[in-house]
């Protein structure tokens, strides 16, 4: 008999104890017949369950093994190695020396075997027999189980109480007795697969029922065979505890692969879920960015348009039109511009976070190019408003000078009517000297009428070059009324230096003049012409944009009423003369003609027009005072719009400094500064409603038509930036905060470790400005402790980290730039080899995994993701349909192109 005791590898210190007290094969207990009946059926099924693999099998334990060659075959095949070339032939020597081989590998593996030899097993000793197969089953399936720094037979113990201990009825303490009544069999399945038990429907007092349960559910779907009879365990008072230890084994390899695979999945689950997340995010991005820059595509034409309206009316429709733009249309624009910027900084933080490379928006698409289009929007919107009130000023000029215009060529063309008509008569040839006189002084009178009205003439030319300068939209017709009117001013002159000629011709012929007449005519025309002149001033539009202008204007207007004293007298003083023409006629029985031969204008008419002129004078006095009262009223809608501008201003300069310090300071966990900030916002955005208010007072000052304002500097364009800004930078200090969470969660940062970043970063910020300039970043690095001092290694270490924190060489490094250095230099994240891991182990170690592997250990749609982008594997030991996980794995971490 050989003796194996001398072996001398060794193994772990609780484990080689173990397997020493194991070896201590008890005589006794094997000569029980029930126990060595269940170690028959136990230790024979476990090898037939590792020597089916080679196809073969053993029907007799002590028979099967004696020649060596199956028992060196099952040591290949739980082993996994070769072991020395068998002997074929069929001498007991053959046979003992195949056996000691076996025995030799054995103890190679750290195993000893006390009292047991070759030739007891080729001898066909049964008790030697089922010793050497307990060995074999300690080494090769119980002595590596560990579970929490214990092994063997504590940690398949400890493993099977763990999984048992939700379960009723089930208190497993040994490998005998707690395993008679079949419910611990159960539970373990129901733990690991609860698809294939109805643990409730199990009954403690029916074991044969429950054992043949579990063993006939582990033979059909855990391809483990079945090694006892429910009859074996139950007819026993105590079962084998090596029978039991043997089987439960079993169980505890055949659940620990599915959860090795399970956690391997959900690794890949895991990234994977990132990943689509990861997608998914730059896929709104990229839509909202292209609907944005879509929407700035299409608005600035129409802010560019500068297509010209004919009247007041219709373009206050289009600054109608750009009001609603700036209140309706414009401020979801504007928020969607921040939730892009906030969706790119969140995804960046993520794809850093998660070690993946950073996202590259679409060519046009980046946030830069954004706001550059915004800003070019901006630019146009600004443009827009000046246009249209700078059109408004240009068509009240020219709406204003038109009126005036139709007005002033009315009055000329009522004068010249039937003045050609005077001219070409031929009345003197058939009058008398007296007459002729007359008609003489008559005409006289009308040259001076005539001089008169050669200002209103020329005033009528004045405005129509004007009109015509402002590219009035009716010019034509303006030139053409002005044409008629200098044509037909040319033929009256024209005229009436024909007619004076035809009257001095026969002047030496008449002689006697009534001088009262005369001088009746002479005062009468020009004190008439004044009266035209005063009643078509009295009745003159105005347009006025201030209290100083219409001051002006009541000023002239009162000094117009001063004058009418003395032109009262003037009035007077000619119908003194018409009054000492009718005494004189009346005295010396004179009779006179019907009307005043020099001149057409009556007494009548004079009083007639003066009533006239002395009414409109208080209706000019109202009209004044009432546009006294409307710029009396817009100075107070100024006023108004002031007062509010500068509270609205001053509140947004003062919120805009607090969020400043606020996002340089540490008040407590970042947690809180979150909280703090969103109530922050929340007050921030409780004072949209003063913004509304401003709002009402900038539409009420539009609708006067006020343009400037002296009591604030503030326009409603700044204050509306400023606003826009202020809710943008409050939203960016919120992101930030939450990003340094997520950087902080992702990268297991304390709450201490944040405050000590956040300290040394403010305390090398001296101008408070949120970021660090290359100098202070250096002194920031050193005083953490890094190795940047100035010479040529330092410069060198100095530049890698710059090239970190500041990629796009701009100077200046970013708090949210610091923390994500100092998380990657800490901290540990997902690797493209740790990924490649979990998918070798679902693969079964292969280098290539296939579409119903991953369909199996996948969810559905993240196996579908993976089969999708998967390149196909292209190695010499690859099946149809093999896909290359290992590529696949590399660009997922921006490795490789995927």
């Amino acid at each position: 008999m050989v003796d194996y005791h001398t072996a001398n590898n060794q193994s772990a210190g609780g484990a080689q104890t173990y397997m020493e007290q194991e070896n201590d094969w008890d005589r006794d207990l094997l000569l029980d017949p029930a126990w060595e009946k269940q170690q028959r059926k136990t230790f024979t099924a476990w090898c037939n369950s590792h020597l089916r693999k080679a196809g073969t099998q053993i029907e007799n334990i002590e028979e099967d093994f004696r020649d060596g060659l199956k028992l060196m075959l099952l040591l290949e095949v739980i082993s996994g190695e070769r072991l020395p070339k068998p002997e074929r032939g069929k001498m007991r020597v053959h046979k003992i020396n195949n056996v000691n081989k076996a025995l030799d590998f054995i103890a190679s593996k750290g195993v000893k075997l006390v009292s047991i030899g070759a030739e007891e097993i080729v001898d066909g000793n049964a008790k030697m027999t089922l010793g050497m197969i307990w060995t074999i089953i300690l080494r090769f399936a119980i002595q590596d189980i560990s579970v929490e720094e214990t092994s063997a037979k504590e940690g398949l113990l400890l493993w099977c109480q763990r999984k048992t201990a939700p379960y009723k009825n089930v208190n497993v303490q040994n490998f005998h007795i707690s395993w008679k009544d079949g419910l611990a069999f159960n539970a373990l399945i129901h733990r690991h697969r609860p698809d294939l038990i109805d643990y409730d429907s199990l009954r403690k007092d029916d074991p044969v029922t429950n054992l043949n349960n579990a063993f006939e559910v582990a033979e059909k779907h855990l391809d483990i065979p079945k090694m006892l009879d429910a009859e074996d365990i139950v007819g026993t008072l105590r079962p084998d505890e090596k029978a039991i230890m043997t089987y439960v084994s079993c169980f505890y390899h055949a659940f620990s692969g599915a959860q090795k695979a399970e956690t391997a999945a959900n690794r890949i689950c895991k990234v994977l879920a990132v990943n689509q997340e990861n997608e998914q995010m730059m896929e709104d991005y990229e839509k909202l960015a292209s609907d944005l820059l879509e929407w700035i595509r299409r608005t600035i034409p129409w802010l560019e348009n500068r297509t010209q309206e004919k009247t007041v009316k219709d373009l206050q429709a289009k600054q109608e039109d750009f009001r609603d733009y700036r209140t309706v249309h414009k401020p979801p624009k504007v928020q969607e511009k921040c939730q892009l910027e906030i969706s790119f900084n969140t995804l960046q933080t993520k794809l850093r976070l998660s070690n993946r490379p950073a996202f590259m928006p679409s060519e046009g698409r980046m946030v830069s190019d954004i706001n550059t289009a915004w800003h070019t929007l901006e630019g146009a919107e600004k443009g827009y408003e000046e246009w249209i009130l700078s059109e408004i000023r240009r068509l009240e000029r020219l709406e204003h000078l038109a009126e005036k215009f139709h007005q002033k060529a009315a009055i000329h063309e009522s004068w010249t009517d039937g003045k050609e008509a005077m001219l070409t008569q031929k009345d003197y040839e058939t009058s008398t000297l007296s007459e002729v006189k007359a008609l003489l002084r008559k005409h006289e009178a009308f040259e001076s009428d005539l001089a008169a009205h050669q200002d209103r003439v020329e005033q009528i030319a004045a405005i129509a070059q004007e009109l015509n300068e402002l590219d009035y939209y009716d010019a034509a017709s303006v030139n053409t009324r002005c044409q008629k009117i200098c044509e037909q001013w040319d033929i009256l002159g024209s005229l009436t230096h024909r007619r004076k000629e035809s009257l001095e011709r026969t002047e030496k012929q008449l002689e006697s003049i009534d001088e009262l007449y005369l001088e009746y005519a002479k005062r009468a025309a020009p004190f008439n012409n004044w009266m035209e002149g005063a009643m078509e001033d009295l009745q003159d539009m105005f347009i006025v944009h201030n209290i100083e202008e219409i001051q002006g204007l009541i000023s002239a207007h009162e000094q117009f009423k001063s004058t009418l004293p003395e032109a009262n007298k003037e009035r007077e003083a000619i119908q003194a003369i018409q009054a000492e023409v009718q005494r004189i006629a009346q005295s010396n029985g004179i009779k006179l003609s019907s009307a005043n031969p020099y001149t057409t204008i009556t007494p009548q008419s004079i009083d007639s027009k003066w009533e006239k002129a002395m009414a409109m004078v208080p209706q000019r006095d109202n009209a004044l005072q009432h546009e006294l009262n409307k710029q009396n009223s817009n100075d107070s809608l100024r006023a108004t719009f002031a007062a509010q501008a500068n509270s609205v201003g001053a509140y947004i300069q003062a919120k805009m400094e607090e969020i400043g310090r606020i996002s340089i300071e540490m008040n407590g966990t970042l947690e809180d500064q979150l909280t703090n900030l969103k109530e922050y916002q929340k007050t921030i955005l409780s004072y949209m409603p003063e913004i509304n208010k401003l709002e009402a007072h900038h539409q009420h000052i539009q609708e006067a038509l006020i343009f400037d304002n002296q009591y604030t500097s503030y326009t409603m364009e700044h204050l509306r930036v400023g606003w826009e800004q202020l809710l943008t930078t409050i939203a960016r200090t919120i992101n930030e905060v939450e990003n340094q969470i997520l950087t902080r969660d992702a990268k297991g940062i304390s709450q201490e470790q944040l405050y000590e970043y956040r300290a040394s970063f403010n305390h090398f910020d001296k101008d408070h400005s949120g970021g660090l300039k290359a100098e202070e970043f250096k002194a920031c690095l050193i005083s953490l402790g890094y190795d940047v001092e100035n010479d040529k290694q330092g410069d060198g270490e100095f530049n890698r980290i710059m090239g970190i924190v500041d990629p796009n060489s701009t100077g200046v490094v970013t708090f949210q730039a610091f923390i994500d250095f100092m998380s990657r230099e800490t901290t540990d994240t997902d690797t493209a080899d740790q990924v490649i891991a979990s998918f070798k182990i679902l693969a079964g170690d292969k280098n290539f995994i296939t579409a119903d592997e991953l369909r199996r250990e996948l969810p559905p749609d993240q196996a579908e993701y993976c089969i999708a982008r998967m390149a196909p594997y292209a190695g010499p030991d690859g099946v149809p349909g093999a896909l290359d996980y290992m590529s696949f794995s590399t660009a997922l971490y921006g490795e490789s192109d995927l």
